[in-house]
């Protein structure tokens, strides 16, 4: 019985079938329906809910970051995945910013991509490398969009903990780093999470970079 119902939304129908094949080989993954722009995905989450959505950037009608706005603000459960040939600061932040809780570029593997469907549907973040590095390299040479003290502040091993994320490391290499419990991270994670109020990993690191908290490296 699958467990993770998938919606994909891309102009491209030859994508659409592609990435369909790609994530329904995972027995526990159900591609539920198809959008051809944010407008119709956006229709289709009127009538039914998916898990994850699989969201293409550059649309007709209504772009990806237009729609995954709307899906975060209407519907904050549902996971949105960029996934997308485009790799530019113009689009990579905005996207995330807007909600997206992964950002895959598509010429990631298939086993990548089956499993940032299954990250973002755990709670956790899903970004390709080369996006992780150009959202570094973007942030440093931003200016800060909003003001540190602004945001309930952190407690030291809170913000070790955020300095560690901002350097690429997963739970299981902060816990080795900090000397804890993966449980441990988790933790001080989610208690991030809810003194910023952002229901993710990249959330945490675009509200810290957007106030000048993190120094990447």
């Amino acid at each position: 019985m699958p467990e993770i119902r998938v919606l994909i939304v891309d102009d491209d129908p030859l994508v659409r079938s592609a990435l369909s094949h790609f994530v329904s080989r995972d027995p526990e993954i159900e591609v539920v329906g198809e959008a051809d722009n944010g407008h119709e995905a956006l229709a289709f989450l009127e009538k039914d809910r998916p898990d994850v959505v699989m969201m293409d950037v550059q649309m007709p009608g209504m772009n990806g970051i237009e729609a995954t706005a709307a899906i975060a603000e209407r519907w904050p459960d549902v996971r949105v995945l960029a996934v997308t040939t485009l790799d530019g600061s113009d689009t990579v932040l905005p996207m995330l910013s807007a909600g997206a809780s992964g950002y895959l570029l598509k010429d990631s593997s298939a086993e990548s991509i089956v499993a940032g469907v299954r990250e973002v549907h755990s709670g956790a973040s899903s970004l390709s490398p080369r996006i992780a590095s150009l959202l570094v390299k973007h942030v440093r040479t931003t200016e800060p969009l909003g003001a540190a003290d602004a945001l309930e502040p952190l407690t030291e091993r809170e913000s070790e903990v955020l300095d560690r994320l901002a350097q690429g490391m997963s739970n299981a290499e902060i816990a080795q780093s900090l000397i804890v419990s993966e449980g441990t991270v988790k933790a001080h994670l989610g208690r991030i999470m809810a003194k910023w109020n952002v229901r993710d990993r990249v959330q945490i690191l675009v509200t810290a970079a957007h106030a000048g908290l993190v120094d990447f490296r």
